[in-house]
Formats: C-alpha cells, structure tokens, sequence
C-alpha cells in the first residue's frame, strides 16, 4: 500500500468573476517531493499556488495538508512558506537578522534562533556573508538568503514563486542545481511555479503541465518529453516535427501514409505524430523516409540543430547532428526516423473560456 499524499488537491475550482482560473484541478504530491507546476502565462498554476498558501479561497474543491483541511486555515496559520520572486528582504537588515526575523517573530528563546539560523547559513553557504546587508549581495546569494529565511521555519512545505526569474542565464542555471541540493539536503517538499520548461525539467520529480486552468498531464520530466499525453503537452515540452492526421484503431493516416503506433484519442478524429529531433537522422536524399532542402543550422556547441524543408508541402522537419556533421544550406537530404521512437497525440481542441495570469 502507497503511503498518503503529503498534499492532495481535489477538484479545485476557481474564478474571478467571468473568467475561469482553476477548472477541476486535482493532484497528489508526495512528502519530500520537487514537484513543478508548469504552463504557459493564464494556465492558472500562480492562482493554484495562491490557493494552497491561503491568499486565494476557491470557489469549491478542498486543499488536503496531512490528512487535513486548510480551507478553513488563514494564511499565516498554514504551515507553509511562500517564496515570492522579489525575495522581499529587509534592506536595512543584516543576511543573518534577515533570516531571523520570522522565528523572532514567533518570540523564540535567542539561544534556539540563533542555533537555527547558524545551521541554515551553513546549509545555503552563505555563514561568511552573515553581517552583510542585501545591498552588498549578488542576485544568487539574496536568492539563497530569501531560501533561508522561507526553510528556517521548517514548513511542511515550501512554496517558490518563479524563485529564479530574477537571475541571469548564467546564474539561473547553477541555481537551479543548487535548488535541487538544498531540496535533498533539508528534506523538505517543494513546489515550483515556472513558465519555463528547462528549468521544471532540470529540477522537479513530477511536473504538472496546466493549459486554461486545467491539468493536461502529471509526469516525471522524461515521461512529459517522451510520452506526452496529447498534442498540447507534445508542443509545450520540447522541441519536435509535427505531421498531422487522423486517428485510426491502429494509428495515424497521413500524408507520408499509415503510421502504426498506440493513442488515446478518439478514431476519426485529427492527430498528430510527434517525431523529436534527437530521434531523426539524415541521410542519402534517395534513402529517407522523407527528403528536402536543408533551410537552416543552428549551431550548439558540440551539435546543431539543422532545418529540413520537405517536399510535398510536408513542412519542415528537424534533427539534431554532431557539430562536424553539419551539412551546408542548401544541400538535398533524406531523413528517417524509427515509428517505435515516435508518438501519436489526439489534438485536443483548446478550451474557449477566458484565463487569467499565472
């Protein structure tokens, strides 16, 4: 028997006047888990966050901590921490008075606090920097002080308002890592809001993908990319050559012919086969499963990424190569790729009610 859920959300609905934020939405999320909402500007992954910090109060459903109800909890009563993208630090303060204040608040003996936020600089790095001001600080080390200051409460969860859009390429990418670190290290659950698909992948367990306030599909991060559950979720993770069709008992008819593969859609209808670009490889013009003319490289260190227009108005397709593999513009390709590497979607007509930001 699965242990329970650290939270459970069951059927949550929400709105603000005429325009729908949450439409039934419903997930678990395990204890210690890094789990990633995730979606474009209006999907309602801010709204959902809201609503289990308690700054938001949905119209039904019920939000489950421990076997227990929050809806009837007020925000400051939950025992959770909302991480927000300023990082809201006290400028006037010290790294160390910062990350105190909130156990201070709760008029813990000194002893304790100062014990608690000496083992929480330690965790985050940051015990050289203590008496320093945020002013004096990079954007990575007040991300880390905002970091410390949300886990030295020891909530049972941590919420992160898009923790790392404040950063740099640079910077983003190590703090992601070091999100996922400290995550481990302090053995907290930890749910991320983020529009930004790279970051979701490098650092969550699970991703919920939500499109118009509904959940599309609940995955790890290589399931999401390999084994999408539908066209949207096909087009929002990753990159991929899309070939649209109708579905049949036994897969796809489309202009390249009958494709054979597994769906979930419905026969008759429109579906797509999503090919991704690490999976097709170019060949001989007269050898490939398709052919065309090579439109654009694109190139990244060690591969690129090269563009093939298709004949037949069949679009375009891309594939990934080694970088001393790059072929010229211009230049008449084939290109091939395995049907058991591929995978068939139902496209699922977008919903037409309004959304809101987040």
């Amino acid at each position: 028997m699965s242990p329970s859920p650290l939270l459970s959300i069951r059927h949550l609905r929400h709105s603000y006047g005429d325009t729908i934020a949450l439409d039934d939405v419903s997930l678990d999320i395990g204890e210690n888990e890094f789990f990633a909402l995730l979606g474009p500007s209006g999907c309602g992954k801010t709204t959902l966050l809201r609503s289990i910090a308690g700054f938001e109060h949905p119209r039904d459903g019920d939000i489950v901590l421990d076997g227990e109800s929050l809806l009837t909890k007020p925000a400051h009563q939950r025992p959770i921490n909302l991480m927000f993208q300023s990082y809201a630090l006290f400028p006037h303060m010290t790294v160390e008075r910062n990350i105190a204040y909130g156990l201070e608040s709760e008029r813990l003996a000194a002893a304790e606090v100062k014990r608690r936020v000496g083992e929480v600089l330690d965790t985050v790095g940051l015990t050289a920097l203590a008496r320093r001001r945020p002013s004096a600080l990079s954007g990575g080390q007040r991300q880390r002080v905002a970091l410390a200051r949300a886990i030295v409460k020891r909530p049972r969860l941590l919420l992160l308002d898009e923790p790392l859009s404040a950063l740099d390429r640079q910077v983003r990418g190590d703090m992601q890592l070091e999100l996922k670190r400290l995550q481990h290290e302090v053995g907290l659950t930890f749910v991320v809001v983020t529009h930004d698909q790279e970051e979701a992948m490098s650092m969550a367990d699970r991703i919920a993908v939500l499109d118009h306030g509904r959940v599309r599909q609940i995955d790890t991060p290589a399931r999401l990319y390999s084994e999408p559950a539908d066209h949207f979720v096909a087009s929002f993770i990753g990159s991929s050559t899309q070939f649209a069709g109708t579905l049949t008992a036994t897969g796809l008819d489309t202009a390249l012919g009958t494709i054979t593969g597994d769906h979930d859609g419905v026969v008759g209808e429109q579906g797509m086969l999503i090919v991704r670009p690490e999976d097709v490889t170019f060949t001989d013009v007269d050898t490939g499963r398709v052919s065309g003319v090579v439109v654009d490289t694109t190139f990244h260190g060690g591969s690129t990424t090269v563009r093939v227009e298709l004949e037949g108005a069949l679009g375009v397709i891309s594939g990934t190569v080694h970088a001393e593999d790059t072929p010229r513009r211009g230049a008449r390709l084939g290109a091939s790729w395995h049907d058991d590497r591929a995978r068939i979607v139902a496209v699922d007509p977008r919903p037409t009610h309004s959304s809101v930001s987040g």
